[in-house]
C-alpha cells in the first residue's frame, strides 16, 4: 500500500524531478533490508516506518524524510518454520557476480544456517537476482557510492559467516566453558570485520568483568555464547539499518526555507506493525501491541470526533451517546506512575536485575487491576494483558536483555580494534559511550516510547486517512474467504470499536431527497423529490405517518437520521405498498398480455390458413411439373446416348486405322534400321575376315618363300631330297607358330570383348547404385594412398593426372629451431607477389615456405585466440593424415557415451567459446622445447611428432599398459590436442573437419588457405 501510494503520490504531482525519483527508490532499499517472508505474507514489512512527504507551493515534491520504528532484529539469527530471512541476504546471494562471491566467500543460500533456519531459501513470484539489480540501482539514485555498497556487503557477509560457527563445550576448573571450533567461516568473518581471528574467538567465548581496576575474565558456556554470537550479530544489522534510514534521509531530505510565515505542506504516510497475538510472544510483541493500543485509541477518539461533527453539523441531540475507551490500558502500560515500561526500564537498570524479579514487581504491583492477568502461581514465566483486540500472554524469558539491547564491552572493544573504518562508524555512539562509563545507553522501551509520542503528536495535528488491508485466508489462495480470520483481523485493527460507535448514535442516515424519492411510495400523492418544494416537511410527514411522533427519530438541517429498527420498519411497509402496486400492475399488464396474444393467435391461425392453402396448390403443380421433366430427361438422354455409341464407334475406327498406320510406319522404320545396321555390322565381319584371311595368306605365302629360299639355300649344302624335307619340317614350324597366334589373338579378341561388356554392365549398375559420400571420397583421392603408407609410395593417379606423378625428391629434416640463414642479397621485383616472400613476412617461428611431413609446434599465423590456435595446429595434422604424410593412431578408446556416433560438425561447434585451451597449448608448446633441447640428434621417434596422442573433443583416452608401452617404444601417435580424434578417420571425416573448421572460425580461413 505504501508503494502504491508513494507512486500516486509522485504520478499527480506532475514534474518528474530527481527528487521523486529518490523518494520512489527508497521503498526497494527499505524493503530489502526491513521487509521478508513470512507464513502470512511473501513480503511482510518488519519494522514500522513514518515518511513525511514535503511539497511545496505548486505542489510539487521537494523532498521527504523517513522514521523508522522498532526493527525485528531477532530475525536475522532465527526463522520459524517456511519463513526467510531478511530479503537482501537472498537477493545478495543470487545478484552478485561469482568474482564478487569468491571475494566474500559465499556460496549458496542453503549453507549458511541463518538462512536454512526455516527451511525456505525461495520466494514463489520473486526473483531475487533482479531485485539486487534493482536495489544497486536505488543506491545509485540515492547516492550510496561504490565502496559503501562494498562495505555493506561484506558486513552482511561477515553475518552469514558468524551463523556458521560451531562450538564445542569444554571445562575448565569445574566452570562450564566453551570453544569456537576451527573453520573457514570464522577467519572469513574476521578478514570481512578485518580484526584478528583470535580476538573473535576470545570475544565470543569469555566476558572480561573490570571491578576495583581488576580485570576479569570468566568463560562462558555454550549457551552464553551463541547468545553473545547472536547478540552481535543483531547490533551490526540494526545499526546498519539505522545507517542506511540516514543515508536515505540525507539524500531525500530538504531543510524548510527560512522565509518568514512559510509553512510547510506535508503528506505523511505512517506504515506500521498491526497487533500480534502469538503462541509465543515476548518483548517485541509488547512494544508494538502498545504503539497499537496508541493508535487505537486515536482512532476511535478520530471516528468519534468525526460522528461528533456530523451531529453537531445537524443540529442533532448526541449526548447520550457513548463509546469504550482504552485509556486504563494505556495508564497502566506507560502513562501513570509505576507503570509497565517504567518497572521494566527500572530493573534493566539494575545489575542483578531479573526477569523473574521484573515479573514479581509487576505482580506486586498490577495485579489488582482489571486489565492486568498475574501468572496462576510462581513458576509460570508469563503475565497477561487485556487489549482492545483480547487478552494476549507475554513470555518474560529475554525481557531485560532485550529492552537493554545493549553489547558488552568485549565486542565493543573488538569492534574498536577492528580496521574497518565502516563498522566503526556505524558503532561509532556505542564506542564513543563506552569511552564514557559514566553513560549510560537509552533502553530499547524508551526510546521506542520517546519515539511514539513524537509519532503522536504529529498524527494529532494531521488530517487522518486510514486505510485497512484484509487478508481473506491465511494460505495465500485466491477465491478463499476465512470467516473467522476476517473477523480477528477486523477486531485487530479496531473496527469493531468504530462499528459500536455508529451504532451507538443514529447509523442510518438518508438525505432529504434520497428519503422522499424512496419512500415516497408510503403516502399516497407525494410527488417525486425534483418536483417538492419542501423537501424537508415531505420528510418529516412520511416519518411521522409511520413511525410515529414519538420514537426515537430525528431530523436535521439536510438529512434524517434513524436508527436500525426504524430502517427495518420503514423496508417493511414500502416492500409492503410497493407488493401491491405490482400486484395491480400485474394484473393489468396480465390482461393486456392475453388480449394481445389471443389477437396475434388469431391473426396467425388465419395467415397459416391462408399459406397451407397455397401450398397444397403449389406442391400440386410441382409434381405435375416434375413429371413431365423427368419425360422430357428420359427422352434426351435416349437421344444422345444413341448419338453417343454411333460417334464412339467411329472413333474406336478411326483410332484402330490410325494406330495400325502409326505401327507399320514403325515397324518399316525400325526394319530399315535393322537391315542396316545388320548390312553394316555383316561388312564390318566380313572385312574383318577379309583382312585376317588376307594377313595369313600373306603370312602363308611369305612362309612358302621362305621354304623355297631354304630349299634353295640347303640343295647347296645337301641333297635336292634332303633340302626338300629340311625345309618342309621347317615350313611346318612356321606354320604351326601362325596358327597359334592366330589362336592367342582370337583369345584376346574374346576377352577384351568381354571385359568390355563387364565395364558397361559395370557402369550400368553403378549409376542405377545410390551414391556414397565416403566412398567417392576415397575413390577420388585413392592415388594419395593409405595413412598407413610411407611418404613417397602413394597409389596410380587417376586418369587425367597422370602428368603430376613424377619423382620426389627426398626431403632433408630440417630443425624448425634453428636460425634461418641469412638471404643473400639480390633485387627484388616488388611488383609480383611471392609466396615465399608471404611466408618469410608473416609465418611465425622459424617456418618456411617449403613443405615439411610432420606436424607444426605453432600456427603459421598469428592468432589472439587459443582456441584457434590449438585449431590450426589440428587442421595441420589432419592434413597431413589426409596426404598419407602421417600415419592415423593405430589404438583408441572407444567412449562410453557413444561420443564417436557425434557428427564432426557438431564437435567442432562444441569447442568454440571454452577458454580451457591456454594450459593445453602452453603444455603442447613446452613438450615440443623440452623434446628440441634434449633430443637434439633429430630422430623422428623423439620429435614433437612421437610426442602427441590424438583425443577426442571432451576427455582424455585412458590408455592400456599395452599402449603406453608401445607409445614409448615409437608407436605413439600425435597427444595432447584435445580437438583431435583419437580413433582413425576416413577421408570424409578429415575433409569435413578442415571445411567445417573454416566455416565456423573465420580466423582460420586464412591459415588453412596457406597450409592447403
Amino acid at each position: 500500500s505504501t508503494k502504491l501510494i508513494l507512486q500516486f503520490l509522485a504520478a499527480i504531482s506532475g514534474q518528474h524531478s530527481w527528487i521523486e525519483q529518490q523518494v520512489l527508490e527508497a521503498n526497494p532499499i527499505l524493503e530489502a533490508f526491513g521487509n521478508a517472508k513470512t507464513i502470512r505474507n511473501d513480503n511482510s514489512s518488519r519494522f514500522g516506518k513514518y515518511i513525511d512527504i514535503h511539497f511545496n507551493k505548486r505542489g510539487a515534491i521537494e523532498g521527504a524524510k523517513i522514521e523508522q520504528y522498532l526493527l525485528e532484529k531477532s530475525r536475522v539469527c532465527r526463522q520459524a518454520q517456511d519463513e526467510r530471512n531478511y530479503h537482501v541476504f537472498y537477493c545478495m546471494l543470487r545478484g552478485m557476480t561469482m568474482e564478487q562471491k569468491k571475494k566474500l566467500g559465499l556460496g549458496k543460500a542453503t549453507d549458511y544456517n541463518y538462512l536454512a533456519m526455516g527451511n525456505c531459501t525461495t520466494c514463489d513470484g520473486r526473483d531475487d537476482s533482479k531485485e539486487y539489480a534493482n536495489i544497486r540501482s536505488a543506491m545509485k539514485v540515492l547516492m550510496f557510492t561504490d565502496t559503501e555498497n562494498w562495505e555493506i556487503s561484506k558486513l552482511l557477509a561477515a553475518i552469514l559467516h558468524m551463523g556458521n560457527l560451531q562450538y564445542e563445550a569444554r571445562t575448565y576448573d569445574n566452570l562450564d566453558a566453551c570453544e569456537v571450533v576451527q573453520s573457514t567461516s570464522l577467519i572469513t568473518a574476521a578478514s570481512l570485520l578485518e580484526v584478528d581471528p583470535q580476538d573473535v574467538m576470545n570475544c565470543l567465548t569469555s566476558r572480561t568483568i573490570i571491578t576495583r581496576g581488576e580485570t576479569v575474565s570468566t568463560p562462558l558456556s555454550m549457551e552464553q555464547a551463541l547468545d553473545v554470537r547472536d547478540a552481535f550479530v543483531k547490533g551490526i544489522y540494526g545499526r546498519l539499518f539505522v545507517w542506511i534510514v540516514e543515508k536515505i534521509n540525507a539524500a531525500i531530505y530538504r531543510p524548510p526555507s527560512q522565509e518568514l510565515k512559510s509553512v510547510r505542506r506535508s503528506i505523511g504516510l505512517l506504515d506500521i506493525f498491526g497487533f500480534e497475538n502469538f503462541t509465543v510472544n515476548s518483548f517485541e510483541q509488547l512494544c508494538i501491541n502498545f504503539a497499537n493500543e496508541n493508535l487505537q485509541q486515536f482512532f476511535v477518539r478520530h471516528v468519534f470526533k468525526l460522528e461528533q461533527e456530523e451531529y453537531n453539523l445537524e443540529n442533532i441531540n448526541w449526548q447520550h451517546i457513548e463509546f469504550t475507551d482504552n485509556q486504563d490500558a494505556l495508564d497502566m502500560i506507560a502513562i501513570k506512575p509505576m507503570n509497565i515500561i517504567s518497572l521494566i526500564d527500572e530493573e534493566s537498570k539494575f545489575p542483578k536485575g531479573t526477569d523473574a524479579t521484573m515479573l514479581h514487581k509487576l505482580n506486586s504491583q498490577h495485579k489488582l487491576n482489571t486489565n492486568y492477568i498475574p501468572p496462576k502461581n510462581n513458576y509460570e514465566t508469563q503475565f497477561g494483558i487485556n487489549h482492545f483486540a483480547g487478552i494476549v500472554y507475554y513470555e518474560t524469558k529475554g525481557f531485560l536483555e532485550k529492552n537493554r539491547d545493549t553489547l558488552h564491552g568485549d565486542i565493543i572493544q573488538l569492534v574498536h580494534s577492528s580496521k574497518n573504518k565502516f563498522i566503526k562508524q556505524i558503532f561509532q555512539a556505542d564506542v564513543a559511550m563506552g569511552a564514557e562509563t559514566r553513560k549510560r545507553s537509552p533502553t530499547l522501551s524508551s526510546q521506542f516510547k520517546r519515539s511514539l509520542e513524537l509519532l503522536m503528536r504529529t498524527l494529532s495535528v494531521c488530517q487522518p486517512f486510514f486505510v485497512r488491508c484484509i487478508k481473506p485466508n491465511e494460505y495465500k489462495k485466491p477465491m478463499l474467504f476465512d470467516r473467522e480470520l476476517c473477523v480477528r483481523q477486523l477486531r485487530y485493527s479496531g473496527m469493531m470499536e468504530t462499528i459500536r460507535i455508529r451504532r451507538a448514535g443514529y447509523p442510518i442516515r438518508y438525505t432529504f431527497v434520497e428519503f422522499v424519492d424512496r419512500y415516497r411510495v408510503l403516502m399516497p400523492g407525494v410527488k417525486p423529490a425534483y418536483k417538492q418544494g419542501d423537501l424537508r416537511g415531505t420528510c418529516q410527514r412520511i416519518a411521522e405517518a409511520v413511525l410515529g411522533k414519538d420514537d426515537d427519530w430525528q431530523i436535521g438541517k439536510t438529512k434524517i437520521f434513524l436508527k436500525d429498527h426504524h430502517d427495518m420498519l420503514l423496508e417493511i411497509e414500502r416492500d409492503k405498498a410497493i407488493t401491491d402496486k405490482v400486484i395491480l400492475i400485474q394484473k393489468v399488464v396480465r390482461g393486456f398480455k392475453d388480449r394481445s396474444n389471443f389477437l396475434k393467435v388469431r391473426n396467425s391461425v388465419l395467415m397459416i390458413q391462408r399459406y397451407w392453402r397455397g401450398h397444397n396448390c403449389r406442391k400440386n403443380y410441382g409434381a405435375m411439373r416434375i413429371g413431365f421433366l423427368r419425360l422430357q430427361a428420359l427422352y434426351r438422354s435416349r437421344k444422345l446416348h444413341k448419338q453417343y455409341h454411333m460417334a464412339r464407334r467411329r472413333i474406336i475406327e478411326f483410332q484402330a486405322r490410325c494406330r495400325g498406320y502409326l505401327v507399320r510406319r514403325a515397324f518399316r522404320h525400325r526394319l530399315w534400321a535393322v537391315l542396316t545396321v545388320q548390312a553394316y555390322a555383316r561388312g564390318m565381319i566380313a572385312r574383318r575376315l577379309y583382312k585376317r584371311l588376307r594377313g595369313e595368306y600373306h603370312r602363308r605365302l611369305e612362309a612358302e618363300k621362305l621354304r623355297l629360299a631354304e630349299e634353295e639355300r640347303l640343295r647347296k649344302e645337301m641333297s635336292a631330297k634332303k633340302a626338300k624335307e629340311e625345309a618342309e619340317k621347317k615350313h611346318q614350324v612356321r606354320l604351326a607358330q601362325l596358327a597359334r597366334e592366330d589362336a592367342e589373338r582370337e583369345v584376346k579378341e574374346k576377352e577384351e570383348a568381354r571385359r568390355k561388356k563387364e565395364l558397361l554392365e559395370k557402369m550400368e549398375k553403378a549409376r542405377n547404385e545410390p551414391v556414397n559420400d565416403s566412398e567417392m571420397v576415397d575413390k577420388m583421392f585413392g592415388f594419395l594412398g593409405t595413412t598407413s603408407s610411407l611418404p613417397g609410395q602413394e597409389g596410380q593417379a587417376p586418369n587425367g593426372f597422370e602428368d603430376l606423378e613424377r619423382a620426389q625428391k627426398e626431403l632433408e629434416e630440417e630443425d624448425l629451431d634453428a636460425a634461418l640463414p641469412l638471404p643473400e642479397e639480390e633485387e627484388e621485383d616488388l611488383s609480383e607477389y611471392k609466396f615465399a616472400k608471404f611466408a618469410a613476412t608473416y609465418f611465425q617461428g622459424t617456418t618456411t615456405h617449403t613443405y615439411i611431413r610432420r606436424p607444426l609446434k605453432q600456427p603459421l599465423l598469428y592468432h589472439e585466440d587459443e582456441g584457434d590456435q590449438l585449431a590450426a595446429l589440428a587442421v595441420w595434422i589432419t592434413i597431413l593424415r589426409f596426404m598419407g604424410d602421417l600415419p592415423e593412431p593405430k589404438y583408441h578408446t572407444a567412449m562410453s557415451d557413444g561420443g564417436e556416433k557425434i557428427p564432426v560438425m557438431t564437435k567442432i561447434y562444441e569447442t568454440l567459446g571454452k577458454k580451457t585451451y591456454k594450459k593445453e597449448l602452453q603444455a603442447l608448446q613446452g613438450e615440443g622445447e623440452v623434446t628440441a633441447s634434449t633430443h637434439i640428434d633429430g630422430h623422428k621417434k623423439n620429435s614433437v611428432r612421437h610426442k602427441l596422442v590424438s583425443l577426442t573433443l571432451k576427455k582424455k583416452s585412458k590408455l592400456t599398459e599395452e599402449v603406453t608401452k608401445r607409445l614409448h617404444d615409437g608407436e605413439s601417435t600425435l597427444q595432447g590436442n584435445s580437438m583431435l580424434e583419437d580413433r582413425p578417420t576416413s577421408n570424409l571425416e578429415k575433409l569435413h573437419f578442415i571445411i567445417g573448421n573454416g566455416i565456423l572460425r573465420p580466423a582460420l580461413r586464412l591459415e588453412i588457405k596457406t597450409k592447403a
